[in-house]
């Protein structure tokens, strides 16, 4: 970590200059120069003085937060193929969705493709049908669902989807929590 850059940019996020902030720390211009520039370390005191004089402390500036991603491309999904039980596949659209409260995915079944029967679990579950026509099995009970239809389901009974068409169906479907 570069602890002078750091504290310069948030000295400049609180616009400061380096004499307004020596005079509230109680430090000389010079040696805030030389903080920032990494040519002298400050004390563990004199460093918590500083980010006392710019809204922080220790914790808040030495924790590493890593930036959220909030878009992903096509290179960043995982795609599983199966070509035995969906006769297609199933794309997670969030590689980090296992530590978020959903999971979206991406279901292509083909011609008499199902996925696994889910046994019952607390939370949700929404699906959006892009193309197709499938079925969703709940607890003995069979609901078509076609292009255009959602679904949204507290799995209180083993469930599953089917392709209930003659030609591959392709579905969104989002789990809380995650599950897939």
């Amino acid at each position: 970590m570069n602890i002078g850059e750091k504290l310069r940019r948030l000295r400049l996020q609180k616009n400061l200059t380096q004499e307004e902030m020596a005079d509230r720390c109680e430090l000389s211009k010079g040696f805030i120069s030389q903080v920032e520039r990494d040519l002298a370390s400050p004390s563990i005191a004199t460093l918590t003085d500083m980010l006392e004089c710019l809204g922080s402390n220790l914790q808040e500036f030495f924790s590493e937060k890593v930036a959220e991603k909030p878009v992903f491309a096509q290179g960043d999904m995982f795609v599983k193929e199966d070509e035995e039980q969906l006769k297609g596949s199933i794309t997670w659209l969030i590689p980090s969705a296992q530590k978020n409260a959903m999971e979206p995915i991406l279901v292509e079944l083909g011609e008499g493709g199902q996925t696994q029967e889910m046994p019952p679990h607390e939370g949700e579950e929404f699906g959006y049908v892009l193309s197709g026509t499938v079925t969703l099995n709940i607890g003995g009970k069979h609901h078509k669902v076609r292009t255009g239809e959602s679904f949204c389901l507290h799995p209180n009974a083993p469930h599953s989807i089917e392709n209930s068409g003659k030609r591959p169906a392709k579905f969104i479907w989002v789990s809380n929590p995650p599950n897939f």
